[in-house]
């Protein structure tokens, strides 16, 4: 009986905190974060490895000829995506691997891995995320109505995801995605291949 991990789609609109919910679950030492690639210049503070593998285009473009991503997708002239190698090594170890990606990203993992456990983080309330949107202090009137917009399209798309979990507290939140990831290690499919 092999005892692989787990790989876990983490998604929901901007400001519903789920980065903080990562970073919780996080200090579980059987959980690991996948690091995207990007052809994106970095931004000041940020590390090589760290925040972001910071790839030449040429060096993005033959990963994706020799299938080394999870997922891929081009934004603003730049390309983003999920290394497969760290990934697969890390679950061959027993380690969850989270992706904490967007909504498109979701749609290309689950068809080329059909296996993984999606998530979607849920606010509590249109009103709650709102609240938290204008609270980081970061964005201007337009761009957060912008993305109230998309995170109710968003939102209108969960239902494609295995689980929706509502972020009110972040500990709750990440205690309810550590039940969730339990249950998925006990499903009769996992034992018996």
């Amino acid at each position: 009986m092999k005892n692989d991990g787990l790989l876990v789609v983490i998604s929901g609109p901007a400001g519903t905190g789920k980065g903080t919910v990562v970073k919780e679950l996080m200090q579980d030492e059987k959980i690991r974060v996948s690091v995207s690639a990007t052809t994106r210049s970095p931004r000041e503070g940020e590390e090589n490895g760290f925040h972001y593998h910071f790839l030449t285009r040429e060096a993005f473009l033959q990963m994706i000829e020799k299938d080394g991503f999870l997922e891929y997708a081009q934004y603003c002239g730049n390309f983003y995506g999920s290394p497969k190698e760290q990934a697969e090594s890390w679950m061959q170890e027993g380690m969850d691997v989270i992706l904490e990606i967007e909504v498109q990203g979701c749609r290309k993992i689950k068809e080329k891995n059909p296996e993984c456990v999606s998530i979607f983080v849920m606010p509590p309330s249109m009103e709650v995320l709102e609240q938290r949107l204008r609270g980081r202090g970061t964005e201007t009137e337009e761009v957060i109505l912008r993305r109230l917009e998309r995170a109710k399209e968003e939102i209108r798309l969960s239902a494609d995801y295995d689980y929706i979990v509502v972020n009110d507290t972040v500990e709750q939140c990440a205690a309810d995605i550590r039940c969730v990831l339990k249950a998925e290690k006990l499903r009769a499919k996992r034992f018996v291949k």
